[in-house]
């Protein structure tokens, strides 16, 4: 079936062709090199190979997941024709573990998607059975929003909104092989550091699918295997089936693939569960949704959950069983924020009980999802430990809790803008590039399908970085710094989190997608809207400036000093709300309560805002100073091997991502800096020689 090419230990995955083809040589068609070459006997050529193409397509996302969902549907929106390839169309959109969407600083991330015009936030505002504000006790700027979601009408609400998504095709079927073209290159990259391009996908039937812009997301089906205590077999998700063939065409491609590990806990029957001492768990009221388009959820009735523990005789019962579970061997590492039970009695050993969320998977679905105890010690074993938690004693277990290994590539192979450093036309998004958890997932399969969608339509790509969105946080950290287990995202991994609150990422992101044509008119239409009351609100307050002994008079207590405080100063005080602040501006009451709440917390967070802007100066300036894709870092003179191997190996974009390199010290900065300096000195020196001598003027270079 397949055509092997070995070229310095880099492999170009080709379609069969005729020997004809083979025997001919002549000028290639698709350079992408810049330079004439021929092609090389072996290989099939992007001509003959498109000429058994069926179907063609500017970008092609390879699985249905969260990744894949909103890759699809954003590179669609940029206007590229799109197919969405996936294995079973009645399995978009599924949600392989927990029933719930946020939490602390992927609540964020939710908020962020939507303000690009994502689609999970609008779909969880219609399938959300119970929403909180997680950490609502402390400021805004470590809120996590959460909902409780619906698992079936989430899948249905998802298929609808992709199949009657403009520009978009899904084609059920499973990937065989990612085709690279090589042709043209050889062993040597392009100047932008390239060693092939993409020209298209095989499926396992045989049919030839035509692009030159892939984005895969395979979670957790790329070599996926499924742990039941001793017992392993290949599968991404309980009853589907793994996929392999992607994870032979990137290894030889030259990808450097790894092995990570998660898990799910087993399912209860709610009907045979015991409520009467457990705990119950309220949702907000109102509730709050994800969606900025969105003023309520569709779904206002919530649904409770509960709380129960595990216990010392669970503990007990785990320990003596844990040599009949293969999946926590520690040779493969498994999220360290979201452990199986096994870890957690491994590692916590002085605890006598671990806090379980008993979480319903549906309004009309008796399926509990059992949050906190994820296993894979034998189906046995796990009903005899659920008969020792409180509530439990009687629960029926659906079905046994199981672990999940997989296929991973070092997302150092990564530009920021999710594509490929290698392969031209390659993007990966998802628990390929070692993630975990849907928001993760969802966060850069956006990224991924705005990017390929503009680059399939020869416009620049959009990259978000650290100071515009927790999304930009995450994907800095994977590029910069790889991963050793599943990457989780919390607001603690942001320097910006003052700025990137949950309440304003559409203020810090939905312009920067309608400036790339990513954020449809309607949500544009509203963003202008509210942003404007937002700033007329805000003008108002500002306007209104009075001195302290003013103030004091009016009941409001500032220190008595000279200085003239305005209403949007007065914000700031820990006693103030706008609420409050009616009484001496009547004007308020002419604004929403939504608009006076998002300028209440720009107000509080006002003083903070300006003491970032400095740390922002400081980082845009390193970031704006790009680095050569095909740099040889052989050349610094001044830097350690060490530090020469990290950078060869993550091949930095900017010196800002080099700085961010575990290893790469302030001083190999410097070195750095002052070769590239050298460098653009002398390339521009040579470029006024080669214009001066076109020109016949005398050169002079002193």
């Amino acid at each position: 079936m397949r055509n092997l090419y070995t070229a310095n230990n880099l492999y170009a995955l080709v379609l069969p062709v005729t020997s004809r083809s083979l025997r001919k040589s002549t000028p290639c068609q698709f350079n992408h090199c810049g330079k004439r070459c021929t092609r090389q006997r072996g290989l099939a050529s992007v001509a003959s190979v498109a000429s058994e193409y069926q179907r063609q397509y500017d970008v092609v996302v390879i699985g249905g997941g969260h990744a894949g969902s909103e890759a699809c549907a954003a590179a669609a929106r940029s206007g590229a024709r799109t197919a969405l390839v996936t294995q079973k169309i009645e399995t978009i959109g599924t949600c392989s573990c927990n029933p719930s969407f946020g939490g602390i600083g992927k609540g964020i991330m939710i908020r962020e998607i939507d303000a690009l015009d994502g689609v999970c936030g609008r779909i969880t505002d219609k399938a959300g059975i119970q929403f909180r504000v997680l950490n609502r006790s402390k400021g805004p700027a470590v809120w996590g929003p959460r909902a409780q979601i619906d698992r079936v009408l989430y899948k249905r609400y998802m298929q609808e909104e992709l199949k009657s998504t403009p520009n978009l095709e899904i084609v059920q079927g499973s990937v065989a092989d990612v085709i690279i073209d090589r042709t043209c290159i050889g062993h040597q990259p392009t100047k932008e550091g390239h060693y092939g391009s993409i020209t298209g996908v095989r499926l396992e039937s045989g049919e030839v699918i035509a692009t030159n812009h892939i984005v895969i997301t395979t979670g957790t089906f790329l070599g996926g295997e499924i742990h039941i205590g001793l017992t392993a077999y290949p599968s991404g998700r309980m009853g589907e089936a793994a996929t392999f063939g992607i994870s032979k065409s990137l290894r030889e491609a030259g990808f450097k693939l790894g092995r990570l590990k998660t898990g799910t806990p087993p399912r209860l029957d709610g009907r045979t569960i015991d409520y009467r001492n457990l705990p119950p768990q309220y949702g907000d009221d109102p509730p709050m949704p994800f969606s900025f388009l969105n003023e309520r959820v569709q779904i206002e009735k919530q649904l409770l959950c509960h709380s129960t523990h595990t216990t010392p005789a669970s503990h007990d019962l785990l320990r003596r069983h844990l040599h009949e579970s293969i999946h926590i061997r520690e040779t493969i590492k498994g999220p360290r924020y979201c452990p199986s039970l096994e870890s957690k009695v491994i590692r916590f050993h002085d605890k006598d009980k671990h806090i379980i969320w008993l979480e319903p998977e549906g309004i009309n679905d008796h399926v509990i999802y059992p949050n906190g105890i994820s296993m894979t010690v034998p189906a046995e074993v796990q009903e005899k430990l659920l008969q020792t938690i409180p509530g439990l004693e009687n629960v029926t277990m659906l079905q046994a809790g199981y672990g999940v290994e997989y296929d991973y590539v070092d997302p150092r192979n990564l530009r920021a803008t999710l594509e490929t450093k290698m392969i031209k036309g390659l993007w990966l998004a998802g628990q390929i590039n070692g993630t975990t958890g849907y928001e993760e997932a969802a966060a850069q399969g956006i990224i991924a399908g705005i990017n390929a969608g503009l680059s399939s339509q020869r416009k620049p790509q959009m990259t978000v970085s650290r100071s515009d969105a927790y999304i930009g946080v995450m994907i800095d950290d994977l590029i910069t710094k790889g991963v050793s287990e599943p990457y989780r995202m919390f607001t603690s991994r942001s320097e910006f989190r003052m700025t990137a609150r949950s309440d304003n990422a559409d203020l810090r992101l939905t312009e920067m997608g309608r400036k790339f044509g990513v954020v449809g008119d309607k949500r544009w239409s509203c963003f202008q809207e509210e942003k404007a009351q937002m700033d007329e609100l805000r003008r108002l307050l500002e306007h209104k400036r009075l001195g302290s002994h003013d103030w004091v008079r009016l009941g409001v207590q500032v220190n008595l000093d000279s200085e003239k405080r305005s209403a949007f100063d007065i914000l700031r005080l820990n006693s103030m709300s706008m609420e409050k602040l009616v009484d001496y501006e009547p004007a308020i009451c002419r604004f929403t309560p939504k608009v006076a709440r998002r300028v209440e917390i720009e107000g509080q967070y006002a003083p903070y805002i300006v003491r970032q802007a400095a740390m922002l100066k400081a980082f845009l300036k390193d970031e704006n100073v790009r680095l050569p894709p095909n740099l040889d870092y052989n050349k610094v003179i001044g830097i350690s091997s060490e530090e020469k191997a990290l950078l060869i190996l993550t091949k930095p974009e900017t010196i800002g991502q080099a700085r961010r390199i575990e290893g790469v010290t302030p001083n190999g900065c410097i070195r750095l800096l002052e070769h590239v300096t050298k460098l653009r000195r002398a390339t521009s020196v040579q470029g006024l020689v080669e214009r001066q001598q076109d020109t016949g003027q005398v050169v002079s270079t002193e």
